[in-house]
């Protein structure tokens, strides 16, 4: 126990750090490039703080640890939104531009939805048990590349736009510190969850419980550093851009790419108020955004505290 505990600090320690060099050397490569750092964030930083999510999908399901996929993928999902997003807003309000209102919020709630439906075999269709097919991950994969085709067009949009701004490092040394920053985050939060079930397990917490708290947490620890590190830097782009990137990529490429590869994954272990929460947080999420194009600092305490509610219902249930 106190060994776990010892790593579980020095995870954390190699995260903090390694969020901190990573948002720099994006900021840095959206201004070489010279393109919007919500881009960036939608992208590099999205794809970058979901490694952890897939690598747990990927190893869980070539175990047949369904209820851990399907876990990791819905809590970290919630987590970004209700937790990470939420603490943004608390440290500085966050504000929000009228294309991501009006364009990837609604593909982020859009996808949110899409996940449910297919979830929902027992009640929408004439299943005997809720599961997602090898089918249903190809459809959720043919989502991912509207959102693919959205994040070319916004390339060429917003190619002119950061030209007056020099960038901090050169692009070579932006590059590097992406991915010192990156491996710092990866490797951090892989001994942080690693270390973090083992005392669950030691705990004694049943499987469904660990993946939707402990795994969703650990593996959503990339953007929560991420974010507070944005938030206290004023890259509020980075910020957004990475949670709604990092949510698109833990449906379609975290759940799609490993059922889609290894075939059906059962959830029956699953309860109905995590799909609810699923959505619930996207829409949330979506009308604060659509009403004020800012989350305040009350929006923010509003979504700690549903996130609090739900994870106590989750010990509960």
């Amino acid at each position: 126990m106190i060994v776990h505990t010892f790593f579980l600090i020095l995870g954390f320690i190699l995260l903090i750090k390694g969020a901190d060099i990573f948002v720099d050397g994006a900021s840095s490569t959206a201004q070489n490039f010279k393109v919007s750092k919500i881009l960036i964030g939608l992208t590099i930083v999205a794809f970058g703080t979901s490694a952890p999510e897939f690598a747990v999908s990927m190893n869980a399901l070539a175990s047949s640890n369904s209820d851990m996929v399907l876990g990791n993928v819905i809590g970290s999902c919630i987590l970004n939104i209700l937790l990470i997003l939420g603490v943004g807003a608390v440290i500085k309000p966050i504000k929000i531009k009228d294309n991501t209102v009006k364009k990837e919020l609604p593909l982020a709630l859009l996808i949110s939805t899409l996940l449910t439906v297919l979830m929902l075999d027992t009640v929408l269709g004439n299943g005997t048990v809720n599961q997602i097919t090898r089918s249903d991950a190809i459809v959720i994969l043919l989502f991912f590349t509207v959102f693919l085709y959205y994040l070319i067009t916004l390339a060429k949009q917003k190619k002119e736009k950061n030209e007056d701004e020099t960038p901090p490092f050169r692009l070579g040394k932006s590059l590097l510190y992406v991915v010192i920053g990156l491996a710092g985050v990866v490797i951090g939060s892989d001994i942080v969850v690693d270390n973090a079930s083992s005392i669950a397990n030691i705990v004694g917490l049943s499987e469904r419980v660990i993946s939707l708290t402990i795994i969703a947490f650990g593996t959503s620890l990339p953007e929560l550093v991420t974010t507070i590190v944005s938030s206290k830097k004023g890259e509020q782009d980075l910020l957004l851009g990475n949670i709604i990137g990092s949510n698109i990529f833990n449906i379609c490429i975290v759940l799609g790419v490993p059922v889609a590869l290894y075939g059906t994954l059962n959830i029956a272990s699953f309860q109905v108020i995590d799909l609810l929460m699923l959505v619930g947080s996207a829409l949330v999420l979506f009308l604060f955004a659509t009403i004020n194009r800012i989350i305040s600092r009350g929006e923010g305490m509003f979504m700690l505290t549903l996130f609090t509610v739900y994870y106590l219902l989750v010990f509960v249930i």
